[in-house]
């Protein structure tokens, strides 16, 4: 293997391997360095094996909402077996050859910058050695999960996603930090799986605080419908856990303290810049590496180095990880041959209309761009329409009971939706058509003509278009 490459990725999670794909494809010579697997967070112990979780429970809910179905118990053993499936048994021998066949020469070690355009490699048996980069390096380090200062919680062991989605045994008892994704994802694919007794704490005032409302409370409802306590406004002063893998004793500032078995820490995330090197070309290796609409990083001379994903703190959601990686390494690619990299096409634009996101709760929980308040202090002229999902008869015809609400944030001055939110059972398919619109700032009276079929919950559309009075 050569040591000098066009491009250098550290970091084969979904963003890296965008990126150096886009890059090679551009007719660069690529490396790509990953410590872990290949292949990353998200397939191994973030996305994939949380929905493969959730599925079931998903399914079960579906179940009991349809009169003449019989619900039999969740064969946990088996659900934990295809989600060793769905995570090829945290074996990355493919996703390693994918890299290989990109073509980009794969090195398993820990990446680190040592200056200007090079990338020092350590390996588990501790050898190094120095790759050079002729036009770029990139950083597609993802996150890594927050721990936060409560005393006796890191000494405690708690879960973080990791031990949630990975779980081998299913505890009886367990308390759940945060009021996030995370925390209500894993909170009730746990509780469904075997969790019988599930607490929330969540420090807040309600759960997915960073969209709109109503979301969060239909959750809720759900939630505790479900036998999951929530408690929200809790305040978490200590954690103990007298011996290793007994129970833990969640303390708070009121009330009783919480017994479990298990404490899964779901308090957010942060970029994983430390021991990156970063110190060695000016940057601060604390904070997300700051970059510009090409993904470049700002404050480093000569514009070699750029950062993609979780790591530039932008959205740190993994679709949108790899399409910044894709505009990323189609800039890297357009001036190493000199030619303009401003094209539409070769910029990021999606980050800035408010990236689409799916919760994968029993109610499914979706939205695309700006929430209300967003809207409105961003000085937009915000006029919103909401509609009752359980309304539209493709809603009713899939369950009795069904519960959803969906809302829409327009920007009066140019008859756009600026948001758009969904909150029900089945409607993550919902979504792309909200992003489309959202994206592509269709006009509403043009939205109009796009007639949703019927009888299916994107009838939903019309219906909020009409609330709008078209």
């Amino acid at each position: 293997m050569s040591d000098e490459f066009d491009v250098i990725v550290i970091g084969a999670g979904p963003a890296g391997e965008n990126a150096a794909a886009r890059a090679a494809r551009g007719g660069l010579s690529v490396a790509v360095v990953e410590e872990e697997l290949a292949g990353g967070e998200c397939a191994y112990w973030a996305c994939i094996p949380s929905k493969a979780l959730l599925r079931p429970v998903e399914l079960a809910a579906d179940v009991g909402r349809v009169p003449g179905l019989a619900l039999r118990p969740i064969d946990v053993e088996a659900v934990l077996a295809r989600r060793d499936e769905a995570v090829s048994h945290l074996d990355d021998g493919k996703q390693v050859q994918w890299i290989k066949d990109v073509p980009a020469e794969f090195f398993r070690g820990r990446g680190r910058l040592r200056g200007p355009r090079q990338v020092e490699v350590t390996a588990s048996d501790g050898s190094t050695r120095l790759l050079h980069a002729r036009h770029a390096v990139v950083l597609a380090t993802g996150s890594r999960p927050v721990i936060p200062p409560i005393p006796g919680l890191a000494e405690a062991s708690p879960w973080t996603s990791r031990e949630a989605t990975g779980v081998r045994a299913v505890p009886r008892r367990l308390a759940v930090l945060g009021g996030g994704v995370v925390a209500c994802e894993m909170a009730q694919a746990l509780h469904g799986l075997g969790a019988e007794e599930t607490t929330m704490l969540v420090r807040g005032h309600a759960l997915l605080g960073r969209m709109e409302p109503f979301a969060g409370e239909l959750l809720a409802a759900s939630l505790r419908d479900g036998g999951v306590q929530v408690r929200t406004g809790a305040q978490v002063t200590g954690v103990e856990r007298r011996e290793p893998g007994g129970p833990v004793t969640v303390h708070l500032a009121e009330g009783a303290p919480v017994e479990a078995d298990e404490l899964l820490a779901a308090t957010g995330r942060r970029p994983a810049t430390g021991d990156l090197g970063l110190g060695t070309v000016g940057l601060p290796d604390t904070d997300p590496v700051r970059v510009d609409d090409s993904m470049r990083a700002t404050g480093v001379a000569d514009g070699w180095l750029y950062a993609v994903g979780d790591v530039n703190g932008r959205n740190l959601l993994t679709h949108m990880g790899k399409y910044q990686a894709r505009v990323c390494g189609d800039v890297i690619a357009a001036r190493a041959r000199g030619e303009r990299d401003d094209l539409p096409a070769m910029r990021d634009a999606a980050d800035g209309y408010g990236a689409p996101q799916v919760v994968f709760t029993d109610p499914q929980v979706c939205a695309v761009g700006r929430t209300e308040a967003a809207a409105r202090a961003e000085g937009f002229d915000v006029r919103v329409v909401e509609y009752d999902l359980g309304a539209v008869s493709g809603a009713y015809l899939l369950g009795d009971g069904y519960r959803g609400r969906a809302k829409a944030v327009v920007d009066e001055d140019r008859r756009v939706l600026l948001g758009v939110t969904f909150a029900g059972p089945d409607v993550a398919e919902l979504l792309h058509s909200a992003t489309v619109a959202v994206t592509a700032e269709v006009t509403l009276d043009r939205l109009w003509h796009a007639v949703p079929s019927f009888p299916t919950v994107s009838e939903v559309w019309l219906r909020l278009l009409e609330e709008y009075g078209l």
